[in-house]
């Protein structure tokens, strides 16, 4: 059975790609080679890490293939995602699927809403008043694409105010889809019966009241727009 370095393959040949996999994620995640950035030459990485030509070429293979590397012909090798998730989901992501993502969007967003309300801080209150702000002026400006990215972007900060690392990274995982579903709610023209308010939302997180934080965020995700 081939080993598995969370949710990149590795091939049978054993530690040392395991541990070059490992070695190349960290200067990945670290920021040494950033997301849109080409990593060092397989020489140079010969060279850098103390492996075999073929022990690099099978871990970066292994991070090809979970979606972090992407090979260009007669370019090099670059960094497309520092989230092995991302790139799944994305592929999985179709049409037909959209009532599952809504339903995975509830299971994130109603427990992250329940939580906030617990946790959340003065920082993450003012936090939250911004981005509610910011996604009222992107609704009244009528731009679909904005108003998209508003609301993803309260989401998220009501997910960072829930305080679970792992929740948060989950969500991030699976942002670009969450995002596609608004998207496909809203259509080409943000129209009045699709407009939801999430002030009430942010007031339960404030008031520090639990249930109706999840009963809030769990509302507008059974109406029209699942924004």
């Amino acid at each position: 059975m081939t080993p598995v370095v969370d949710s990149v393959a590795v091939p049978p040949r054993g530690h040392r790609v395991r541990r070059t996999i490992e070695q190349l994620r960290a200067r990945i995640l670290g920021g040494e080679w950033p997301v849109g950035g080409r990593i060092p030459t397989e020489p140079q990485l010969v060279a850098a890490l103390g492996v075999g030509r073929n022990t690099v070429r099978e871990a970066v293979r292994a991070l090809v293939h979970a979606g972090v590397l992407e090979c260009r012909q007669g370019s090099g090798t670059y960094v497309v995602s520092t989230d092995e998730l991302a790139p799944v989901v994305a592929r999985r992501l179709t049409d037909d699927r959209m009532a599952e993502v809504v339903e995975v969007r509830r299971a994130f967003e109603v427990e992250a809403a329940r939580l906030a309300a617990l946790r959340r801080t003065p920082e993450d209150l003012a936090a939250l008043d911004g981005a509610l702000a910011a996604r009222e002026a992107a609704w009244r400006s009528g731009r679909v694409d904005e108003f998209v990215e508003a609301d993803a972007a309260l989401h998220t900060v009501v997910v960072a105010a829930a305080h679970n690392a792992m929740l948060a990274e989950l969500y991030a995982s699976v942002g670009a889809a969450l995002r596609s579903t608004v998207a496909q709610a809203m259509g080409t023209a943000l129209t009045e019966e699709r407009y939801v308010d999430h002030g009430r939302l942010v007031a339960a997180i404030r008031a520090g009241d639990p249930e109706r934080a999840a009963i809030e965020a769990g509302a507008f995700l059974e109406g029209p727009s699942g924004a």
